[in-house]
């Protein structure tokens, strides 16, 4: 389904973005992306990482120039040997803060993983132990930390009846998919990344969205919320200050372009 807000960022006014100096041989902030993976980013630059790529293009005073590349057909790590560290590229517009494959930026947003489900429904789920999760069919994203937390409470598995998705490691399914199998009712609530379903979440008035807080039910720490920064090659300390520097400066306009899209916003981690 196309992805139908890019009109409404004319109203951020990027004009308040600054420009300073990239590289002096730099002509343009060369950005690797998905060319289609919606609301994150795609071909046609309708999502909200290809925005803020954007705004801060605007803020170094260069252009953007793409080279696009999936990062779900064969995982994240080998996307960013495939572009950054290949030098196909200078930046990546989302990485965790902190991440040891790449340097990364201050974090210009943080999230959090979310439980999604029907408001009729009424379930009374405020964690990743709420004893609703029992008894109900979910859904839940392969390979993040919301399966990790599943397993340690035997919610995965033969016979447990609750599905996973694996729309971060195939290029071909949008993340919309885990809001279809809900209004189906093919499961009672998905547990996801908020960001991945931000663009859609519109077309769903009649759902429930929930904060997945970060916990220590069963002692060891478990974390759903997470600092968002842009990742540039390991070496390139000169990049990560400019760019830390047009975050800094322009972070009310960062935060206005994801708001525009839907991302759920945390002041700090939970």
């Amino acid at each position: 389904m196309k992805f139908v807000l890019r009109a409404m960022l004319l109203l951020v006014p990027f004009g308040a973005i600054g420009p300073t100096v990239l590289h002096a041989q730099s002509q343009a902030l060369r950005v690797c992306a998905d060319p289609n993976y919606l609301p994150f980013s795609n071909r046609a630059v309708e999502g909200f990482e290809n925005a803020i790529a954007e705004a801060i293009g605007r803020g170094l005073g260069v252009p953007v120039e793409y080279t696009w590349e999936s990062s779900r057909e064969r995982g994240f790590l080998q996307f960013l040997g495939r572009t950054l560290d290949a030098n196909a590229c200078d930046v990546v517009m989302s990485i965790p803060y902190g991440s040891r494959e790449a340097l990364s930026t201050d974090p210009y947003y943080v999230s959090s993983y979310v439980f999604v489900f029907k408001r009729s429904r009424n379930y009374d789920i405020r964690s990743m132990s709420s004893a609703a999760l029992d008894r109900l069919t979910i859904g839940f994203e392969r390979e993040t930390p919301v399966e990790d937390g599943l397993k340690r409470r035997g919610l995965v598995g033969d016979g447990s009846g609750n599905i996973g998705f694996d729309v971060g490691a195939d290029s071909t399914v949008s993340p919309e998919i885990m809001l279809e199998a809900l209004e189906s009712d093919r499961i009672d609530v998905m547990i996801t990344w908020q960001p991945a379903i931000s663009g859609f979440l519109h077309l769903y008035p009649d759902l429930t969205v929930v904060t997945v807080p970060n916990a220590r039910t069963l002692g060891s720490p478990e974390q759903y919320s997470f600092p968002m920064s842009m990742g540039v090659r390991k070496d390139d300390q000169a990049l990560q200050r400019r760019l830390n520097d047009v975050i800094a400066r322009n972070q009310d306009e960062l935060t206005s372009i994801l708001r525009l899209h839907g991302v759920g916003l945390f002041a700090s981690q939970q």
